[in-house]
Parts: C-alpha cells; structure tokens; sequence
C-alpha cells in the first residue's frame, strides 16, 4: 500500500500548489476543528495507526527521484496528542532524513518543537496553522501557545504561517498574527463551507450563523462540494492581508481561491528548495 501520493486536492482545478507528494502518519485528526474541510472522510476525528507504515514509507522512499517535496500532513495532523508516546511522527521523520527528502510539515500542534533536533538537518519548512479562532479549534492548542512554537521554529529554520481560514465577521481583520509570528511566507484562503461544517460552526457561535448563511448560500457561490464567498468578497479579503504581508516584507499566497498572487509559491514549498539552517551547523 502506497503511503506517498500525488497531492490531489479533491480534484480541484483553484488549487495553484503544483505538483508534490502527500503524507499522512496517522488516520484521522485529533483537533477536531469545527470548520474541517475533512469531515467527510468516515471516523475522521478517530486518530488510527497504520499498519505496515515504516515498511511502506522505506519503499515508496526508495522509488523517488530525488526532486520531489512531500507535504506532512494534509488532511490529518501530524502531531496529535498521542504522538507524545507514539513518536510515529518522530520516527517518520528520522525516515525522511536519511532520504535526504524535501519536506513541508503542516501542523496546529506546538509538539512540532519537538522534533526541531531532526528538522533542522533537513531541507524542511514547517507550515502552522493559526487562525485565532480558539473557539472554532477547542481541541488544538491554543493560540498563545502555536505563536511561542512558531517563533521558536522561526528561529531555527523557515516557518510558514496559514492564516487560513479567513472567516468574515471573526478573524479577517486579525493581522496582528501575522505581525506577532514574523513568518518567512504566509498562506491565506477564505472559508468554504459544507453542510456539516456550517452546521458546527453554528452550533459554536450562534451569533454568526445568520450572517455566514447570507454571505454564503444566498450571495455566495458553489464550487465543487464547497460554498464559496462571491468573488469580490474573497478578493477584498485576500487583498488585505497580502497588502499587510507585503508592508512588512513577507510574501503571501492564496490556497484554492483561483486568484493570482505574488508569491513564488502558494504553500510555501519554494522555501523548502533552498537548504536554510540559521543555526549554521
């Protein structure tokens, strides 16, 4: 069972990420965000192991051709609370070295810290995530402490920061996030809705339920399985906060928005191409 695959983000002809090799160390997410894209996939926030992973990864591995850049997690995160003992993560990892791989690791976890010892002998970039919406994300760490972890990492090797999503009414006008992080790159999207995911969010904060269903389902547009914003909502939005990144030097990209943007690449992945250590070892 192949355990590296081509990224393919639900067949989506907005995604702008190009082609890279995407890896889940686990089944299932332990973070439980009530705006999950994900939720979809059955048992989703059951966190499983893999059976015959490290036999698996070894071999998939062994086939690369050496310019490939693999992208650590994009559905489930690497780095849930039984990762603590497990270490399957830490483990991979210590695969990905010996490979001499070039990785992107995605995470709303601060134990990413953790492994700062193997991923700073590594061509890696690490991506966290952070929205400030604590009360959408009551199982992931918390804000304060994803912002410690990212400038830890920052100072150590490229950190990229997901300001994403951006949800009206709530976070779109938190820029202070990005000011307070320092990232190398940013990677923004607006919100996209399903059902299940509109109905969470509701059931989390009332007040905003209304106001996204005007914005979404009567103003909105449908793209795929997703509700959108209309296209001028998203680009206002968008536009402001690469504006903010663009005052403070920092480039920023747009992830399956179907706009172009200025930056080298969407998820940060040129980073990942050039060997940085700001340890110097």
């Amino acid at each position: 069972m192949r355990v590296l695959r081509p990224f393919d983000p639900w067949k989506s002809e907005l995604c702008t990420c190009g082609f890279k090799l995407s890896f889940n160390p686990y089944t299932g997410c332990a973070h439980r965000c009530d705006y999950c894209y994900a939720t979809y996939i059955p048992r989703f926030w059951e966190v499983r192991e893999k059976n015959g992973l490290f036999r698996n990864l070894r071999r998939d591995l062994e086939e690369l051709s050496g310019g490939e850049v693999i992208s650590m997690s994009n559905s489930s995160d690497p780095y849930p609370p039984i990762e603590k003992e497990k270490e399957i993560t830490r483990n991979c990892l210590k695969l990905f070295r010996e490979y001499d791989v070039k990785l992107l690791v995605v995470t709303k976890s601060d134990l990413v810290t953790r492994d700062l010892d193997i991923l700073s002998e590594m061509n890696a970039v690490v991506c966290m995530t952070i929205t400030g919406c604590d009360q959408l994300e009551r199982y992931a760490p918390e804000t304060e402490k994803r912002i410690a972890a990212f400038k830890r990492v920052s100072e150590i090797m490229p950190a990229v920061l997901r300001f994403d999503p951006l949800i009206p009414f709530l976070n779109e006008n938190r820029l202070n996030l990005i000011e307070a992080c320092d990232p190398d790159h940013v990677v923004t999207s607006t919100l996209k809705l399903r059902q299940d995911s509109f109905q969470r969010i509701s059931r989390a904060l009332p007040w905003l339920a209304e106001r996204l269903k005007k914005l979404y389902f009567d103003e909105g547009e449908k793209i795929g399985a997703y509700w959108y914003l209309n296209r001028e909502r998203r680009l206002r939005m968008l536009k402001i906060v690469e504006d903010f990144c663009s005052s403070l030097g920092i480039s920023c990209a747009f992830c399956r928005e179907g706009l172009d943007f200025r930056a080298e690449s969407c998820d940060g992945k040129h980073l990942a191409l050039k060997k940085v250590n700001r340890l110097g070892n």
